[in-house]
């Protein structure tokens, strides 16, 4: 991180991104100084329409951002000094010229990305461009995906477009979007980077190196595996799905595991859910007193329900979220094993686990170790592809049972 300071210091380990980023703030910045638009960016470092790609936790949206407040930035020195007005304000998400759109439950909607693609075509009101930041851009719907594209293609004067999306796959992001944007990837930030971060942050060293060993690169994981209590506990009833599946307990550990998901996702959501509720009942004349608030309310049936189910996908996002990192602990300590059991001088992914991975190593043949890394990886795919968690979990709870049961050394 030597040498990086302002809105680009909170990427770890990107060291050449952020030299990239930031050439294109300078760039941006020149143009904005002239009142020159979109179209006076061609050829330099900036252009009108960026992909950020990367592993989960490598920070794609938060290297979108901060270009986002290196545009915004009122220091005409240093685009993205992390100190104006602007760039504390798209920082905080709270800036008028920056959308920040995310997925609330399983996709992004077209009627939601043609509201984002009339706002975004405006004049800026306070800030240099109109920046639209698009979080998880994977799951845009195709309709949603078109209506994106429309735009990029045709860019209004001062609109820039930032995507971020875990791969440039064709089935997550089209070719032809793709095609449109400058594509950024980042790559898996090292666990001494992400150790000095939290130190950074009043971590104490030993805590801020174990979480970053065990984060398998995801930064804000281990932060917050380093502070939360419940994440450190989510993480144990993962890594002990591998310990039940040797005995003939691990249906109720699985089960335990998606409870515990359920869990976390309701408390997670509770607050927003109420404060949404509360603000859309308050709108539409809940507890009003004049003529017409009765009929008002009669009438906003149709609204409530809206609103309840895009709660209710928000909670299936989060549950199958918190699933989904609690199955990549368990193939990455399966993974653990198999190394270990094949002789193989790698990293361990869990090494304050490696008592667990020697007793499965020396349970398991190679062979059945590499079928229960598979098993977990096909519960996360059919959990993506909407199927019940509970009923994919019990397959791979079967999956890797029989694996280590028949294929003993």
């Amino acid at each position: 991180m030597v040498g990086v300071s302002g809105v680009f210091e909170r990427l770890v380990g990107q060291e050449p991104v952020v030299d990239v980023l930031r050439a294109a703030a300078a760039a941006a910045r020149d143009v904005a100084a002239s009142s020159g638009t979109v179209a006076d960016l061609s050829g330099s470092a900036m252009t009108h329409a960026w992909l950020f790609t990367g592993p989960p936790g490598s920070g794609r949206s938060i290297a979108a951002r901060a270009l986002a407040a290196a545009l915004q930035c009122e220091d005409p020195a240093e685009p993205g000094c992390g100190r104006c007005r602007a760039c504390t304000t798209v920082l905080a998400g709270t800036h008028a010229d920056v959308r920040a759109i995310a997925p609330d439950g399983l996709s992004i909607a077209v009627k939601r990305m043609r509201e984002v693609v009339a706002d975004a075509s405006r004049r800026p009101s306070v800030g240099k461009w109109q920046v639209v930041l698009i979080e998880d851009a994977d799951r845009l719907t195709e309709q949603a995906g078109n209506a994106l594209l429309k735009m990029v293609e045709e860019p209004p004067d001062q609109t820039i477009v930032l995507l971020c999306a875990p791969t440039v796959d064709p089935e997550d992001i089209s070719v032809t979007l793709k095609s449109r944007c400058r594509h950024v990837p980042l790559v898996t930030p090292s666990a001494t980077s992400i150790a000095e971060v939290l130190q950074r942050d009043g971590i104490d060293a030993e805590r801020a190196e174990w979480a970053a060993g065990v984060s398998g690169g995801h930064v804000g994981r281990a932060k917050r595996l380093a502070t939360d209590p419940h994440a450190q506990a989510q993480r144990k009833q993962a890594l002990s799905v591998a310990r039940a599946a040797m005995s003939d307990g691990v249906y109720g550990t699985v089960e335990q595991l998606l409870r515990d998901a359920e869990a976390a996702a309701k408390e997670l959501n509770a607050g927003l859910n109420e404060r949404e509720t509360e603000e859309l009942r308050t709108a539409l004349g809940a507890g009003g007193t004049g003529r017409g608030t009765a009929g008002a309310m009669r009438g906003s049936a149709g609204q409530l329900k809206d609103l309840e189910k895009r709660q209710k996908a928000r909670g299936t996002r989060a549950v199958r979220d918190t699933l989904d990192r609690a199955l990549i602990d368990l193939a990455a300590l399966l993974r653990d094993a198999l190394v270990q059991s094949t002789g193989a001088a790698v990293t361990l992914m869990h090494p304050d686990e490696a008592e667990q991975t020697r007793k499965l190593a020396a349970y398991a043949t190679p062979e059945g170790l590499l079928t229960c890394v598979e098993a977990v990886l096909e519960c996360r795919e059919a959990i993506d592809l909407n199927v019940k968690p509970v009923v994919a979990l019990d397959a791979m709870a079967a999956g890797v049972s029989t694996a280590l049961r028949t294929q003993r050394r």
